[in-house]
């Protein structure tokens, strides 16, 4: 199963297109994949699968397959995990509203939530 995340680091290792609705966000995911990428130094076969999936950036097999590389490596130092996955939300809380956008956040637990906007007439909870 793919994670949103380090299927997003991997796109960016590999060189495919980076899509993010912000500059900041942007910079951010791509500061986690050189992160990632220096952990690969030295170790061949990560090594190999990065060069294959920068090959050809847009054969979704290859950048999936990455993607499982990132994850272990990851999941390998989980302090390095935990700082990459603070960096990945604090860039996703980092989007800003403009011309009357909106953005709802939530980080946490709650077993009840509510996010409205411009509520107009008679409103019970």
């Amino acid at each position: 199963m793919t994670d949103p995340m380090t299927l997003a680091i991997a796109a960016a290792m590999a060189g495919a297109a980076v899509e993010a609705s912000a500059e900041p966000a942007r910079a951010a995911l791509l500061d986690m994949a050189r992160r990632v990428r220096e952990r690969f130094r030295g170790r061949a076969a990560d090594e190999r699968a990065l060069e294959r999936a920068t090959e050809t950036p847009d054969e979704p097999e290859r950048v999936e397959a990455l993607e499982g590389v990132v994850r272990r490596v990851l999941d390998e130092d989980p302090e390095f995990g935990a700082e990459i996955e603070s960096m990945w939300n604090e860039a996703r809380t980092s989007v800003v509203a403009a011309d009357e956008g909106v953005v709802n956040m939530f980080n946490g637990r709650s077993e009840k939530v509510v996010q409205m906007r411009d509520v107009n007439g008679q409103l019970n909870i």
